[in-house]
């Protein structure tokens, strides 16, 4: 069963389900690596001063080990389940709450993001200054050095889709509607005329066309991020169901 299924109590009338991070693998992955990617460009940028400044003092190796060891450090501390441990201990040294299960996923997450990302970007860098001093390309490191510049708005692409991705809500088979929250919203589904779906990744998204009664406007979201499950019955509801 999918992480983010939608709990339907045997003998109850209404589907609850809740995308998030902590639910659903897309928006979790989405999340990961656009926030991984922002923290991976800041991580290369102040890497790369600072070895240029100790490089003039012959002290280049010492931050290359200074930063292979905090990357190391926090990778092995994500893999092994102990970022709770970890932010609970800091946590009691600072005068700051202890963090919830949610805030060690996400710190997990961002860790984990952010690595991925440094080494893509990395490595394009890295192979754009090879091809660059043999000079086995006219155009030089550009392409690279365009290919990392162009994983910043990706990013962002990235984390609009993730909370587009994001859903709480119910359906009530029996009212015949669906409640949403965050924001909360309402759909009463007699106004529904059709319904078409589109599969992305775990989740539908859900495009609704609308009645108009004596020509009236009726207000709405267009468009719905569901659990497939839940599309599927909600498509059959209005399938069957008289629009107005």
């Amino acid at each position: 069963m999918d992480e983010d299924a939608p709990a339907d109590t045997p003998g109850s009338e209404t589907i609850q389900w809740r995308r998030d991070a902590s639910t659903s693998r897309t928006v979790r992955l989405l999340w990961s690596l656009g926030v991984g990617t922002f923290f991976a460009a800041i991580t290369i940028i102040v890497f790369w001063r600072l070895y240029d400044f100790a490089a003039q003092g012959d002290l280049g190796i010492v931050v290359v080990a200074f930063f292979a060891a905090a990357i190391a450090t926090i990778f092995a501390v994500a893999i092994t389940g102990t970022t709770e441990a970890q932010l609970t201990a800091l946590a009691q040294r600072l005068p700051i709450s202890e963090p919830s299960d949610n805030v060690a996923e996400r710190v997990t997450d961002a860790a984990l993001g952010t690595i991925a990302m440094m080494a893509v970007m990395g490595s394009l860098m890295a192979v754009g200054r090879y091809v660059s001093q043999r000079e086995l390309l006219e155009v030089g490191a550009g392409p690279f050095t365009g290919l990392a510049a162009l994983l910043i708005p990706l990013a962002l692409v990235a984390l609009v889709l993730s909370s587009f991705l994001r859903s709480v809500g119910a359906l009530d088979r029996e009212e015949g509607a669906i409640y949403l929250y965050d924001p909360d919203q309402a759909i009463d589904l007699r106004v529904v005329r059709d319904v078409s779906a589109r599969r992305l990744g775990d989740a539908t998204i859900l495009k609704l066309e609308y009645a108009q009664p004596d020509g009236q406007y009726v207000a709405g979201p267009r468009r719905i991020v569901v659990p497939p499950e839940v599309a599927s019955e909600l498509q059959s509801m209005v399938e069957r169901r008289p629009t107005a």
